[in-house]
C-alpha cells in the first residue's frame, strides 16, 4: 500500500553510532508485489474478467471511473491478500501494484484515485437483483453460481471416468442482527449455515443459508444444478456423492438412485445398528484387550430405517475398540461390495471426506468467507462468493504456476505469506514499470517458476 500517509518521523535505538529513523515517506512502495502472480493467474483462467460479468452496471457511463471488472479485481485480490475490510481500500486505491494489475496506472479525472475506495466497492457488494434509482449496480446470483462450476470444468483438459463432490455443512457465527439470523442449537451461537460443495481442491458452490434448517436442506436441490451442469459438459463421468451423516436422507439419496449418481454418507449410530455389530464389537475389543492397541471390525449388511427410507440400503459398520471404550460408526452407500469391500470403503474412500474440512478452513480462516456482517442476507452472500472467488484465483496460482514446487500444496495463507507479501520500490516512467523485490526474498526460485508457468500458460 502507498507510503505516503504521515511525514512523522519515528526514531528507534541507535545502531555503531548511528540514529535509526523511519518515516511513511518512501513513494511508491508496495508491501504486496507477489500480487503480479495474481494477476497473471486471473488472466490464464479469465476469472474477473467472467465474474465481472455477472454483473450489470446501469451507471451513466460518463460519471464512471472505476468499471465493474475492476472493482471485482480489488476486491478478490485484496482478499487474497488479507485485506478483508473495505476501509483498507482508501488506502490501497493507491498502490501501484493493484494499478498495475487493473490497468490503470492514473485515474481519469483529477479528484479520483487510480483504484475505487471503500465507498464505491461498498455498492459492489450491495448489488441488488434489480437497478433502483440509488443502486445501479446488479448481480445475476444463477450467472455467479454456474461460474463456481464453469471453472472447475475449464481447469480439466480431458474429462475424467470418475469424480467425487464432497458436501459439508459449516457455521458462520454471526454477532449483529443481520437477516437471517438463528440460534443453533449444535453450535450454541446465533450463526448462518452455509453448504460448500467441493471436488478435490476445486470448489463448485457456497451457498449460504439461514441455520433453522437441517443440514441437508436444499442440498439435493443444490447438487442437482451442478450434476446438471457437469454432464452437460462430461456425459460419461462418474460422479459419487460424499458427505458425513448430516445429509444421509431419504429425499437426496433417492434423488441420487433415480439420476445416477452414487452416494457414500455417514449414518447417525442408533440402538438397532449398533446392536447388528455386537459380535464384531465383541471380537474387536477382545483384541484390543489382549494387544493393548486399538481393533477394528467392519460388517458390511442391508439395513432400512423403519419408516423414513422407502427401501433397503448397504451399510457397512465400523466396530472399534478404542482407549477402553467402543467407536462404532456407520456408513451407507450406493456402492457395490464388488467395488469396494467394507474395510476400504469406510478407511479408503469415506475417511477422505475428511480433506474437505481443511479447504473450508482455508476459505473462512484464510479468506474471510465468515465476514458475514453485512445487514442483508444476499449481500453477505455476494461476501461469500467474493472469498470463494479469491479462494479459486489461490488455486489456480497454486495449481498452474508452483505444481512441482514447495509450495504445490501449502495453504493460502502460507501463499500469502511467503509468496504474495512481498515489498518492492515502484519505478513508473514513460515506457515501463519497474518493480524492485528484494535481493534477499527467500521465494525467489518459486516466484521465478510460477511467473514461467504461468506465462506458458497464458501463450
Amino acid at each position: 500500500m502507498p507510503t505516503e500517509c504521515s511525514p512523522s518521523l519515528f526514531e528507534f535505538a541507535r545502531v555503531e553510532g548511528r540514529a535509526v529513523v523511519a518515516s511513511f515517506d518512501g513513494g511508491r512502495i508496495t508491501s504486496d508485489a507477489g500480487a503480479l502472480l495474481l494477476g497473471s493467474a486471473d488472466r490464464v483462467i479469465g476469472l474477473t474478467r467472467r465474474l465481472g460479468a455477472c454483473f450489470a452496471d446501469a451507471r451513466n457511463p460518463a460519471f464512471v471511473e472505476h468499471e465493474v471488472e475492476t472493482l471485482v479485481m480489488q476486491r478478490l485480490v485484496g482478499i487474497a491478500l488479507g485485506y478483508e475490510d473495505l476501509n483498507d481500500h482508501d488506502e490501497l486505491r493507491h498502490d501501484p501494484v493493484l494499478a498495475t494489475l487493473a490497468g490503470k496506472l492514473v485515474a481519469r479525472r483529477s479528484d479520483c484515485a487510480p483504484l475505487a475506495g471503500k465507498s464505491t466497492l461498498n455498492r459492489l457488494e450491495l448489488s441488488r437483483g434489480e437497478p433502483t434509482r440509488y443502486a445501479k449496480l446488479t448481480a445475476d446470483t444463477a450467472a455467479i453460481e454456474r461460474l463456481f462450476v464453469e471453472l472447475f470444468l475449464d481447469a480439466h483438459k480431458v474429462a475424467p471416468e470418475q469424480i467425487v463432490l464432497d458436501l459439508d455443512a459449516t457455521d458462520d457465527p454471526l454477532h449483529g442482527h443481520q437477516e437471517g439470523r438463528f440460534f443453533h442449537g449444535y453450535y450454541d451461537c446465533y450463526c448462518y449455515l452455509p453448504l460448500y460443495v467441493f471436488c478435490g481442491r476445486h470448489l463448485l458452490a457456497a451457498k449460504l443459508r439461514r441455520s433453522d434448517i437441517d443440514a441437508s436442506a436444499g442440498a439435493a436441490e443444490e447438487v442437482g444444478r451442478i450434476v446438471a451442469q457437469i454432464r452437460a459438459r462430461w456425459p460419461k463421468v462418474r460422479i459419487l456423492l460424499r458427505a458425513d451423516s448430516g445429509f444421509a436422507r431419504e429425499a437426496l439419496m433417492a434423488w441420487c438412485d433415480a439420476n445416477r449418481v452414487d452416494y457414500l454418507f455417514g449414518l447417525a449410530r442408533n440402538d438397532r445398528l449398533s446392536a447388528a455389530i455386537e459380535a464384531e464389537m465383541a471380537e474387536a475389543r477382545a483384541e484390543a484387550e489382549q494387544t493393548g492397541q486399538p481393533a477394528r471390525r467392519f460388517r458390511d449388511f442391508s439395513w432400512s430405517t423403519r419408516e423414513s427410507w422407502s427401501r433397503e440400503r448397504r451399510v457397512v459398520g465400523k466396530a472399534e475398540w478404542t482407549q477402553g471404550e467402543a467407536n462404532p460408526r456407520f456408513v451407507v452407500t450406493s456402492l457395490p461390495v464388488a467395488e469396494a469391500e467394507a474395510r476400504p470403503l469406510y478407511e479408503a474412500i469415506y475417511c477422505a471426506r475428511g480433506e474437505m474440512e481443511n479447504r473450508i478452513k482455508e476459505c473462512q480462516l484464510d479468506l474471510f468467507a465468515d465476514r458475514t456482517s453485512a445487514a442483508t442476507l444476499r449481500a453477505n452472500q455476494l461476501r461469500l462468493w467474493f472469498a470463494s472467488a479469491a479462494y479459486v484465483l489461490l488455486c489456480a496460482l497454486r495449481r498452474i504456476g508452483l505444481a512441482h514446487t514447495r509450495f504445490a500444496a501449502a495453504t493460502c495463507a502460507t501463499l500469502r505469506l511467503r509468496l504474495l507479501k512481498i515489498g518492492a520500490l515502484v519505478r513508473v516512467s514513460v515506457r515501463r514499470v519497474t518493480i524492485a523485490m528484494p535481493s534477499g526474498c527467500p521465494a525467489q526460485q518459486e516466484f521465478a517458476a510460477a511467473h514461467e508457468k504461468l506465462r506458458r500458460a497464458m501463450a
